[in-house]
């Protein structure tokens, strides 16, 4: 099958390579030229070192690649799907599969980034979300994991199955994208906060405690959305939350880790030199939380210390001095 691949961060380039071992024509597109031409001359991406790129993985700075391509696969950062959609989706035949696996949620509308896709380029062409827990580095060395392909087209839902799965990615179904791209943005928020942990000195317990708590209320708000709680104990809720908390490949974790160490915000976001989606997503997060009614009390203290400049120890102290409560019960 002709797929190409929107987006040459090391997620995309890691999921070109994985459809190219699976025998797919694959071509993968890069926004910046310059980026593209060191790609051709070094068939290797900076963000993914020391990982060759085969020389049949196509490498273009043009987007009429996706012209006759049977999947498309948005792999950008969250704030350039709307207007990488739009460039595209005269290009795109009807039925064309679109496959978003950006994580985020788009700031000014609080729409999950398949609806972003959808809303754009309209009815002809399924949406279908994969997600779960994937980081790069891993992917792109053949390292085993497992994630989930997502879609109200279930049809269109197993076809990327059959495209990204082998022995050693293995793809799960699911009529849950409400949930599972809930789960994608709103771990990087708890992943923020666990490196802030990090970065305070805290423990293994602080760590269990927030990731747990976190995964509650990363619940409470997907099932609100629509989406179905138990879509957040599996591989995109549970799996994607423990992998981004306690990996030093997550952004997001290394990034709260220099927040936990005093650097200011920007300075810390800036030095990780990537983007940092939890830093966006816990603007989103709480926008659709005070929509929802759902009480979401660590994703708060989140906004407060990234977007108010709130001390760290004081956000936490407030967090362990909140009122009592049932565990199973309202937040």
């Amino acid at each position: 099958m002709k797929i190409t691949v929107l987006g040459s961060g090391g997620w995309g380039t890691a999921l070109a390579l994985l459809l190219l071992e699976n025998g797919h024509e694959v071509t993968l597109w890069s926004y910046s030229a310059e980026e593209c031409r060191h790609m051709r001359e070094h068939r290797e991406n900076p963000m993914l070192a020391g990982v060759p790129l085969p020389e049949r993985l196509a490498l273009t700075d043009r987007l009429d690649s996706v012209a006759g391509s049977e999947a498309v696969v948005f792999a950008t950062p969250s704030f350039a799907v709307r207007m990488t959609a739009e460039k595209v989706k005269e290009l795109l035949q009807p039925g064309t599969v679109l496959v978003s696996v950006s994580k985020g949620i788009e700031k000014d509308t609080s729409l999950r980034l398949s609806q972003v896709i959808g809303q754009t380029v309209g009815e002809q062409c399924p949406v279908v979300v994969l997600s779960g827990p994937s980081h790069a580095e891993e992917v792109g060395r053949g390292i085993p994991t497992g994630v989930v392909s997502a879609s109200a087209d279930q049809e269109a839902a197993r076809l990327v199955q059959d495209l990204f799965m082998n022995e050693r990615f293995r793809v799960y179904t699911s009529a849950d994208p409400v949930g599972v791209e809930t789960c994608a943005a709103l771990k990087n928020v708890i992943a923020l906060c666990a490196g802030v942990c990090d970065g305070l000195g805290y423990g293994d317990n602080t760590k269990a405690m927030l990731m747990t708590r976190g995964i509650a209320e990363m619940s409470r708000l997907g099932v609100a959305m629509g989406g179905k709680a138990e879509t957040f104990a599996g591989l995109a809720g549970v799996g994607d939350l423990i992998v981004t908390c306690t990996s030093m490949h997550s952004r997001n974790r290394r990034c709260g880790i220099l927040i936990g160490q005093g650097h200011p915000v920007e300075q810390a976001v800036k030095e990780i030199g990537a983007v940092v989606e939890g830093y966006y997503a816990a603007q989103t997060a709480r926008t659709l939380a005070e929509k929802a009614g759902v009480e979401m009390p660590i994703t708060e203290a989140a906004y407060q210390v990234l977007y108010h400049g709130k001390d760290v120890h004081s956000v936490v102290g407030e967090l362990m001095a909140r009122g009592k409560k049932d565990e199973n019960g309202p937040a």
